[in-house]
């Protein structure tokens, strides 16, 4: 692939990120992405073999800014061990901080969280998502590991329900309905009550 081919891919990717920030997923059509990008209607299958790996291609965007904005809550997490790779700090903390930043990416950026999390849409696209994601998710299961959970449940599968929670308080948010279940706009508390059923009442 030459500069201009994958300058190009790169412009379709920038333009389907900018398109899913201001409208959401629904315009995420390869028409309207090449528009954005100024090229023909047909450029994009000419540098992707098909939709659903242009999609996948954006969201893999979305997962690098997942990323850091993750990191930089993690390092933001003061106690012994700060800006050493987090040896001796409290990893309920951690997890508490990692949590927040989830769900604050979740609300800054709703439609490119909703594309991130269609593996129904985004499934055989040979991107190789499962390889962004995956790491992001040990992340969780290391410091869950670390901090023991109450019941004997292996920290893999306190991740995951942990995660399915915080996923759902996500999308319940973006939705409009978390008013209706707690009467507040405030996620604040709910996200300590799914780290105490989780993970056990915090320690001190």
């Amino acid at each position: 692939m030459n500069d201009q081919e994958t300058g190009l891919r790169a412009r379709l990717v920038t333009a389907g990120v900018e398109l899913v920030t201001l409208e959401g997923v629904h315009a995420l059509t390869l028409r309207e992405i090449a528009r954005r990008a100024g090229v023909s209607h047909g450029a994009p299958r000419r540098h992707f073999a098909t939709h659903v790996e242009l999609l996948a291609a954006i969201a893999r965007h979305g997962f690098g800014e997942l990323a850091a904005a993750l990191t930089r809550a993690d390092d933001a997490v003061p106690g012994p061990g700060h800006g050493s790779g987090g040896s001796g700090r409290d990893p309920r903390a951690r997890i508490a901080a990692l949590a927040r930043a989830y769900l604050d990416f979740a609300a800054d950026q709703p439609g490119m969280f909703d594309l991130m999390f269609r593996h129904d849409v985004l499934e055989g696209s040979g991107i190789g998502l499962r390889a962004t994601t995956l790491p992001l998710f040990e992340i969780f299961v290391r410091l869950v590991g670390e901090l023991g959970t109450p019941t004997g449940v292996r920290p893999a599968d306190a991740t995951a329900a942990l995660w399915a929670n915080l996923h759902g308080l996500a999308q319940l948010r973006s939705w409009g309905s978390l008013r209706l279940a707690s009467g507040s706009d405030d996620i604040g508390p709910l996200l300590d009550a799914a780290l105490v059923a989780h993970l056990g009442p915090e320690t001190r």
